[in-house]
């Protein structure tokens, strides 16, 4: 670049006045021919040329990236150029990596390509970007050292001697400062993970710096969601030691905890502001709740579907948080933004995925008004696909003042995961592996197949499932799955093969409804001891069913939610039938926190089936109830029992009430502690009334504890009977060791 300015300056100096160019001459080149460089430097025989235009021919050949120097000269109207071109990389290699998918990742990256010209300066950016590649993947103290080998005509080979060095693993994370969290809950929060034998899947245990830096936000917004508006991160330490594990430190000042005082709308007068009573219920609700970001966006996005639902166009609102000791007020100011049009939507970055795939979530388009809401809820459902890194959009003036350009970028991410579970307990083994894709030939459409053993049933899924079918804004999935069943308690065998189709869409604000439909073939067979009235109900029998679900979800936030409701009613309703029954499952989760130290949780469930045409319901599709609805009792082994055979129920029903006491025990035991009452009961056999045991409520009382053991993530359920029927087994105790990962 020095002997590029040095020419301007002689060409500037040298040679004021303006000369017609009649002739080129071009000396020194051997790879780029002498019609390349006069189309490249816009070079016109027979046109005047002043200093500054040969100045642009200069400036237009050095971006080439063809020459390394470049000297011009006019006279007599002969243009003479002398070049001195780059070497050219026939080719790159990497001695040191083993991994063809990490050496070409590598080399997708890097500035210098083959067949292009080798440039020094961008030689010392690649190394550094290569150091940075493998940082990312653990190792840290990785070493580059480039060597050239030269050819005749002015081709090299590009050789990087790589070195990885060890991996630098993460042996322990610690949390100090003025904290309100146990460290365990911070450890769930961020993405650095401590490397544990069962986590060798996980890509995030080794230090990552990029990690780091999103570990810091990650605690932040965690701490403002609990009314620490103030919290600081303030610091991040790597301590590595001699056999390459770091102990990671974060600092952390939560400060002051802020209760909301006041909630407003300040509404401008050109607004009616009868539209915005119906916020004030809200606002009341939330009053004396400790401050959260997410309580804030939830206020906006019912406001933002107020101004939807009335389609008002060129609305904006800002917030005000006003803070007054521990105390915060928080004003949603609405007001009429300026009156402009959509002119132009330009995606970027997406090099896999259909532009068509982009547009579809896009709740605004060409010609419509601009809508900054509109857009940053685009934004959202495009990030909620989970096929993109990272999603911006940028909007830039139009052609005329009431115009505006949208500009969209996509940062594609690899979409394939991969993810296993072990574990070991009292009621058996388990093992589960997945396999999955999320954006399946570039059409955001998901792929996901996954395989399930435990003791008593091996299951196998395939699942193909489209978010935004025909760009209706609706979900289409269609699903096979392969189930065998071996329930000696229970006194059955079955091998059952289910095919279906459905769809999943918002009808309301966080209210999705969920409608299918499938088809089933159950192989079943009883054991020989059982009853004669199971033995009749063996053979082949085929299902085509009609189902559907209404799901309500107002969850603070998905994992480990804190605040709000889950809620779902679901019902299959048969079509065609060998033994056709109608069944009907209903489910409530609800979550509270009572006091730092006490989160509380009530669940219910409630399911039946019932027979139509007189027809009993077989055994293998009775109503039971899980280990995880009723603690203190042996899995399927609750209801009612033909001779020696738990059959189920037509009907079953379980409530819950827990509290999580996350701060019950030292941080040092890595331990959490929960304390549950369960009622539940199983009731009604149709082919015999006289086995109906529902006078007889089912309840306990115990303690959940988790550890995080040397040998992996344990649970424990120490658990009182307080009432049962004299058929049940119950269960004290149970544990479970292993996870998911």
């Amino acid at each position: 670049m020095f002997k590029f300015y040095i020419s301007i300056f002689f060409l500037f100096f040298l040679n004021l006045s303006a000369e017609i160019i009649q002739k080129l001459e071009v000396q020194g080149n051997s790879r780029i021919s002498d019609e390349t460089i006069k189309v490249y430097g816009e070079i016109n025989l027979g046109k005047e040329y002043s200093s500054f235009e040969l100045n642009e021919v200069l400036k237009n050949l050095y971006k080439t990236d063809f020459f390394e120097d470049i000297k011009l000269s006019l006279t007599s109207g002969t243009l003479n150029i002398v070049v001195k071109e780059y070497p050219v990389i026939n080719s790159i290699v990497f001695e040191g990596e083993k991994s063809n998918s990490v050496r070409d990742t590598v080399i997708e990256k890097l500035n210098l390509k083959e067949k292009q010209s080798f440039i020094e300066n961008k030689l010392s950016q690649d190394i550094t970007l290569i150091k940075k590649i493998y940082a990312s993947i653990g190792f840290n103290f990785a070493s580059v050292e480039p060597k050239i080998q030269k050819f005749d005509n002015n081709i090299i080979n590009l050789i990087y001697v790589l070195d990885k060095g060890k991996k630098t693993d993460i042996a322990e994370i610690n949390f100090i400062g003025d904290r309100k969290v146990k460290d365990k809950r911070l450890r769930d929060i961020i993405v650095s993970e401590e490397n544990k034998f069962w986590k060798f899947l996980s890509k995030n245990t080794y230090l990552n710096y990029s990690n780091i830096e999103l570990d810091k936000r990650l605690l932040i917004n965690y701490y403002r969601s609990l009314g620490y508006y103030d919290v600081q991160v303030l610091s991040s330490n790597a301590e590595i030691s001699k056999d390459n594990l770091t102990t990671l430190t974060y600092t952390i000042n939560a400060g002051i905890r802020y209760k909301i005082t006041k909630i407003s709308t300040d509404v401008s007068n050109v607004l009616d502001k009868k539209l915005f009573v119906a916020m004030q219920d809200l606002y009341v609700k939330n009053i004396g709740k400790y401050y959260s970001p997410f309580l804030v966006k939830k206020l906006l996005d019912r406001l933002d579907l107020l101004i939807l639902n009335n389609d008002l166009q060129f609305i904006e609102h800002s917030v005000n948080e006003i803070i007054d000791g521990d105390k915060i007020e928080i004003k949603i100011n609405v007001y009429e933004g300026s009156k402009q049009l959509v002119e132009r939507i330009d995606v970027f970055g997406n090099s896999v995925t259909d532009e068509a795939v982009i547009r579809s979530e896009l709740l605004v388009d060409e010609g419509d008004p601009f809508n900054k809401l509109k857009f940053e809820k685009s934004i959202a459902k495009l990030k909620a696909r989970n096929i993109f890194g990272e999603v911006k959009y940028k909007i830039q003036d139009g052609s005329s003042s009431d115009l505006k350009l949208v500009q969209i970028e996509v940062e594609e991410k690899p979409t394939g995961e991969i993810s296993a579970g072990a574990g070991i307990g009292t009621s058996g083994g388990s093992f589960a592996f997945n396999v999955s894709e999320n954006n399946w030939l570039g059409k955001g459409i998901n792929l996901s197949t996954s395989l399930d053993v435990s003791a008593e049933s091996l299951s196998g899924t395939l699942v193909v499932t489209d978010p935004n079918y025909n760009f209706s804004g609706n979900t289409l999935s269609y699903f096979f799955q392969n189930t065998s069943n071996d329930k000696p308690d229970s006194g059955f065998k079955n091998n059952i093969s289910t095919t279906g189709i459905g769809t999943k869409f918002e009808q309301y604000n966080n209210i999705y409804l969920s409608p299918g439909i499938a088809i089933s073939y159950d192989d079943l067979s009883v054991q020989s001891t059982a009853s004669d009235s199971l033995k009749k109900q063996a053979g082949g029998f085929t299902d085509l069913s009609f189902d559907y679900g209404i799901t309500a979800d107002n969850r603070n936030r998905a994992y480990s939610p804190t605040d709000g409701y889950l809620t779902r009613f679901s019902q299959v309703i048969p079509v065609y039938a060998d033994s056709p029954a109608i069944g009907s499952t209903y489910a409530l989760n609800t979550y509270q926190t009572m006091t730092p130290n006490v989160i509380g949780s009530f669940k219910f469930y409630a399911t039946a089936i019932n027979g139509l045409n007189d027809k009993d319901v077989r055994i293998s599709k009775r109503a039971r109830l899980p280990s995880s609805k009723l603690r203190g009792f042996k899995p399927g082994s609750v209801g009612p029992k033909d001779g020696k055979d738990f059959v189920g129920g037509n009907y079953a029903v379980a409530s819950n009430f827990e509290a999580n006491l996350p701060n019950f025990l030292p941080e040092s035991t890595k331990t959490d502690v929960g304390l549950f009452l369960d009622f539940g009961n199983v009731w009604n056999v149709d082919y015999d009334k006289n086995m109906d045991a529902s006078n007889k409520i089912r309840s306990s009382v115990g303690a959940n504890v988790g550890w995080l053991s040397p040998a992996g993530p344990m649970s424990f359920v120490f658990s009182q009977n307080l009432s049962k029927a004299s058929t049940d087994v119950t269960e004290s105790f149970s544990f479970r060791l292993g996870t998911t990962f």
